[in-house]
Parts: structure tokens; sequence; C-alpha cells
């Protein structure tokens, strides 16, 4: 299903840009949160809620339970929607781009050494200068590379009412069209801190392990409108 992401797409593309100019090992999403929490309700019991062309959906499924997993650790209780104070609602999309990154050029200034350079003389295998000599980079290429924007929106009604009492978003972008693996960053980011002010626009930066998923490691330092969230591994995929 999806929903308008113009708004957060200059920025996916603004971390594409810097995922793709070296190796990264955290996984940023922005996080935007609409809230007209109350705090005072005593049973946080809860259903998801689905348009027709969600309907026995296997995917949607596995994504809703990641979000169920995540919402109980704030005391939430997912039970039959005739005794449920809320209603959930999830959207979800993936888009594909491009983003063009500049790199520079090198080219070895003493070709004449060898690739030892010329010994003992010049302080070592490259000499004093280094691999690529006094002069560093001699030009730039553009390189055009795909991105995919991934995005999750959660909608939380009050059952009875019909009261939208809060909404949040989730955005990252990676170099993967996968977007059963960008899920659980999403979900993790989207209701990290719950429930956030009303207006609230954060990123939440979450590290990434060698086989791609969520690691373990405690996450980088962040500023004052970032967020560090200990990760949690991924789920496995419905059969």
């Amino acid at each position: 299903m999806n929903f308008p992401i113009k708004a957060l797409a200059g920025w996916a593309l603004m971390l594409a840009a810097l995922w793709l100019a070296g190796c990264t090992t955290y996984v940023q999403t922005q996080v935007t949160a609409f809230s007209d929490w109350s705090g005072s309700d005593a049973t946080r019991t809860y259903a998801f809620t689905r348009k027709s062309e969600q309907q026995n959906s296997i995917e949607q499924t596995t994504y809703e339970t990641l979000i169920a997993i995540e919402l109980s650790k704030y005391n939430f209780r997912q039970v039959p929607e005739a005794s449920a104070n809320y209603q959930i609602a999830i959207a979800y999309s993936i888009r594909g781009d491009t983003v063009t990154v500049r790199q520079p050029v090198y080219y070895d200034p003493w070709p004449m050494y060898g690739p030892w350079g010329a010994g003992p003389y010049w302080g070592g295998p490259w000499g004093g200068w280094g691999p690529y000599g006094p002069w560093g980079a001699t030009g730039y290429v553009d390189q055009t590379y795909p991105v995919y924007i991934h995005a999750l929106q959660i909608r939380m009604n009050d059952r009875k009412t019909g009261r939208e009492t809060y909404k949040v978003t989730a955005v990252n972008s990676t170099g993967d069209p996968s977007l059963y693996q960008a899920m659980p960053y999403l979900v993790r980011s989207a209701l990290a801190d719950f429930p956030l002010g009303n207006g609230t626009v954060r990123t939440v930066t979450l590290p990434v392990d060698k086989n791609g998923g969520m690691s373990n490691e405690t996450a980088a330092s962040a500023g004052s409108n970032e967020r560090t969230v200990a990760p949690v591994p991924a789920a496995k995929a419905v059969d």
C-alpha cells in the first residue's frame, strides 16, 4: 500500500549519497510523529485493521507481527477488535530512484619506482607522500547508483470514537530493493520512545551487522535531533 513520501524524498536521497560514498555500518531513519495521546489509558489493547487490498496478505501479517512485538514493550496487547481500545492501520511503500555521487580520481605520481616506491630512501612502500603523492586527487568523476526509499506509516485511532490519536511515519533509503529487509529498522525507529510529542521530527540510527541484519552493538553517538536505539534481531519470514 502506498502513501505520499515526497516531503521526505530529498532527505532520503541525501542520506543515500552519504551511504554510497563510503561503506556504512548504520541505517539512519527519519521519523515524523503527530500525537494527540492523552497518556491516561489504563488498558492498551488494540487490533489491526486492514483495507480490502490488505486482506489475506502474508506480507501484511509479517509486518504486523514486527509491530506487535515492538508495541508489547509499551504494555500493548493485541485482542479481538470488538474488545480493543485502539485500531491500528499500517501503510508501507518502496520507491526506486538514483543518486549521483562525486568521487575523487587518483594516479600514481611515482610509477617508475614500481609498487614499493624507492625503498627506505622514501620512507616506506609509497614514499613520504603516501600512495598518491603530494597532490592528492587529480580530478573527480560522477557515478550514479540506484537507491531505494522505504517508508512505513502507523496510525492509531480510538476504536469507539474514530479519533486519530497517533500517527508516525518512518523513512530510510539504502541500496537494497527489499522492503522486508528494511522493515525491522523502520518499525524499531518508528516506535522508539513511544509516544513522541506532536510534530516531532528526528533521526534514529541503528547499527548493521556484517550479515546485513541488526547488530547487537551500541549505536553511534548522535546529535540533539537524533536518537540511537539498541537494535533487535530481524524477524524471520512467515512460512
